[in-house]
């Protein structure tokens, strides 16, 4: 391949690919500023209808910068993280099958954010071996139009890629669908035989955090159930 050639290959790839994976960027980047803004208005909202029962079941909005947020929900702490980097299918997925794609395959590329599942009580003892689960993630292209995988995600699924933008309406839904979920996700008794032997230094170290991982599934298998099509 000449110089020339080679230069006209990046030129394109600039003006074209690199152009569009930067208007997703903002896109996304739009979506999670607006994402945050209604987890402080659910935190206010549910704060105001939860007044005057015990303070430790009222919802906490923080704000981790840029591309992360939580929301402390009594034991259960949601964290958002939007990835800063941009992302395309496998030739596999289910998106390729899309009219909305086929017209215009750029379309395809997406931003993500992720809202994983953690115990509130692994970051305020600092169980730094604690698990999280991922419960939902959100795909977002340049026209802003999505689509969700995730638990109990229902009506926001691949099927509906193209059909509509992100609005506050629907981040909320997302938002309290994820809540709901990971309510009713309980933590679950380890199997005996993962906790039936300590050492000294685990014994010693129980002072400063828990003796073993907690997870709500800990010896359990985390099926993608629910995953919305």
């Amino acid at each position: 391949m000449s110089n020339n050639d080679l230069q006209s290959k990046i030129l394109k790839y600039l003006s074209e690919k690199a152009h569009f994976k930067q208007k997703v960027y903002d896109n996304t980047l739009e979506v999670f500023s607006t994402m945050k803004d209604v987890l402080r208005e659910i935190a206010a909202d549910y704060n105001d209808k939860l007044e005057g029962l015990d303070r430790r079941v009222m919802l906490e909005f923080r704000d981790g910068g840029k591309f992360e947020s939580q929301l402390k929900v009594a034991g259960d702490m949601l964290m958002f993280s939007m990835h800063s980097n941009i992302f395309e299918f496998d030739r596999e997925h289910k998106v390729w099958s899309l009219s909305y794609i086929k017209e215009d395959p750029t379309l395809s590329y997406c931003g993500i954010i992720n809202i994983y599942n953690f115990l509130s009580d692994s970051f305020k003892y600092k169980r730094y071996d604690d698990l999280g689960y991922l419960i939902a993630r959100i795909f977002v292209n340049r026209e802003k139009h999505f689509f969700v995988e995730g638990k109990r995600q229902m009506g926001f699924g691949v099927n509906h890629f193209g059909n509509s933008v992100l609005d506050r309406k629907t981040l909320r839904n997302i938002i309290e669908t994820s809540m709901a979920y990971s309510m009713e996700f309980d933590l679950l008794v380890p199997p005996y035989d993962s906790v039936k032997i300590a050492s000294v230094a685990m014994m010693n170290k129980k002072i400063e955090t828990s003796i073993q991982a907690t997870g709500k599934r800990l010896g359990f298998k985390f099926n993608t159930d629910d995953i919305a099509e």
